[in-house]
């Protein structure tokens, strides 16, 4: 059999499952350890029985046994990097490289090229704090989070991809009292402990990391009540959030801030899920 005969029949056993498609070549390319641009040259090719013996073997489990791919793989692709993942920590989702784009591009439109200090809280994986530092080089990178468990993870992928940000395990603000921020990112739980969530993500993935209280915004008051004293005299607040909090986050951006810009950005689903509050002098 071809590899393209067997990736079709692979694809359409996913889909009659309501599985994902596209993890079929990805976790192909993890078995065979290569490049979507390599496989593609190998389409006509005879896939061999070892290698069908070590897809069906994992792919079960994802189809059958409800495991997610990133973490039978145990890594994900987040803004061109490879993150070790585990249960220990959330899967980078794509919504969250456009929070990291956004941050780059003000940082560039705000700051062009000065040093700045940088707050991820809630890191998990590390992808933000890790993807800003290796992003710009002018930003100082500090990372929390409360699970030491996810932390070791954030450590590897800090150490695997030569990044240079800082771990300190704390709950919410409490590890960084004396210290002062320009930027301060964080996508916290924020998924009411109500709301129906997929079971592949909510019997998989750490609950710690996935909830945010009755309606989604208990970390966000946390934040905000509590920021203050570790901004700069002038600095950005930089959120990820669910996506029919737009009302909620600006009401709360507004109540703890409000001399301060908030800017609500919508995502490439064209969703509500990032709110900028902007402290201090910032121009147009």
């Amino acid at each position: 059999m071809t590899y393209k005969k067997f990736i079709k029949e692979m694809e359409e056993k996913a889909i009659a499952l309501k599985k994902e498609e596209s993890s079929v070549v990805l976790l192909l390319e993890n078995i065979l350890n290569i490049t979507s641009s390599k496989l593609f040259l190998m389409m006509n090719e005879e896939i061999g029985e070892i290698e069908i013996n070590k897809f069906n073997d994992l792919f079960n489990k994802y189809l059958y046994e409800n495991e997610p791919i990133q973490y039978l793989i145990g890594k994900s692709c987040f803004y061109g990097y490879d993150f070790k993942v585990n249960k220990n920590v959330l899967i980078p989702r794509f919504e969250t490289e456009e929070l990291v784009e956004n941050v780059l591009y003000r940082y560039d439109k705000y700051f062009k090229g000065q040093k700045v200090d940088v707050c991820d809280l809630a890191t998990g994986s590390g992808c933000i704090a890790i993807t800003l530092a290796k992003e710009e080089k002018n930003m100082n990178v500090i990372a929390t989070d409360i699970s030491l468990d996810a932390l070791e993870v954030a450590k590897y992928n800090n150490l695997n991809l030569n990044a240079n940000v800082k771990f300190l395990k704390g709950d919410m603000l409490e590890p960084l009292k004396g210290y002062k921020f320009d930027i301060f990112v964080s996508n916290p739980p924020y998924i009411p402990e109500d709301e129906d969530v997929d079971s592949l993500v909510k019997d998989n993935e750490p609950n710690i990391a996935l909830f945010g209280g009755s309606d989604g915004l208990k970390f966000y008051r946390i934040i905000l009540k509590g920021i203050k004293p570790l901004l700069k005299d002038r600095a950005i607040i930089c959120f990820e959030h669910g996506y029919d909090k737009k009302e909620e986050m600006i009401n709360l951006a507004k109540t703890y801030f409000p001399e301060s810009r908030v800017e609500v950005l919508k995502d490439l689903e064209q969703k509500d899920r990032m709110t900028f509050i902007y402290v201090g002098d910032f121009n147009e």
